[in-house]
């Protein structure tokens, strides 16, 4: 009876996690280049069950058999799947259609700069021309920053060569990787590689005066949402069924 009250109660944790990434993705409905996230669940592995302090039985300890104690959280994952792309009309605003991501010269709170990668391509240009992101960290071409004339209008091709003038003044750096489970969210809309990350060269297409959203679908979270709180409704009145099964057990028959 009390191991059916522990399965009900990882039940509900697990269902409460899934619940957590759900309300996250929805709160990222409308972030430019977001991934939406997932959540798996994973069974414990499986213990003898044994029967002892029996008096009726002389052996004193026998084997029930195997038994499950419930479920656990497995892993997050990241649904990297193209989103769809909106027209903006601002020159700097680029989305890649295909693979990869912009790659981004990030400086922390503490002065620290380190190298990020992006799907959010809503760029502008400082005051000295640097093509920046909305938080002002520089987006890296082959060559490094990116500085542009602010006087003069640019052209970027789909390849992400920027032209001014006829001339070519950058390439955008759009790195790509062989496995993605190699890739963690940093925060602040950006990914970073952890070790074992191998670098390749992505399929992509750059959309210029285009934005690309959000991969995840509002109605299919919201249907997902449903289902995860009559889940964990079910584990909590198992729950409240097994406490009042416990409380008669001691209160009543233990009078007996």
């Amino acid at each position: 009876m009390v191991k059916g009250l522990y399965t009900a109660y990882t039940g509900m944790i697990n269902e409460q996690h899934r619940m957590d990434v759900l309300t996250n993705n929805l709160a990222n409905a409308s972030t430019v280049g977001y991934k939406k996230e997932g959540a798996t669940s994973q069974a414990f592995d499986e213990v003898l069950a044994v029967k002892i302090k029996d008096t009726t039985d002389p052996v004193r300890a026998k084997a029930l058999g195997k038994i499950s104690l419930g479920v656990k959280i497995g892993e997050n994952y990241t649904d990297y799947s193209q989103g769809s792309l909106r027209e903006t009309h601002n020159n700097y605003d680029m989305a890649i259609a295909g693979t990869g991501f912009f790659t981004v010269e990030f400086r922390n709170k503490a002065g620290e700069t380190s190298t990020k990668y992006t799907r959010d391509g809503s760029f502008t240009l400082n005051k000295e021309g640097y093509l920046v992101t909305q938080d002002g960290d520089y987006v890296l071409g082959k060559n490094g920053r990116i500085q542009l004339n602010t006087l003069q209008n640019s052209v970027i091709d789909k390849q992400g060569n920027i032209f001014q003038n006829n001339n070519l003044v950058a390439t955008l750096d759009i790195t790509d990787f062989e496995d993605y489970n190699y890739l963690e969210k940093y925060g602040e809309n950006y990914y970073q590689p952890v070790e074992g990350a191998t670098e390749k060269e992505g399929d992509y297409q750059i959309a210029t005066g285009f934005l690309e959203m959000s991969n995840m679908k509002v109605v299919s979270e919201m249907v997902e949402m449903i289902s995860v709180s009559r889940a964990y409704e079910t584990n909590q009145k198992l729950v409240q069924t097994y406490d009042s099964t416990l409380e008669i057990a001691a209160n009543q028959i233990g009078k007996v």
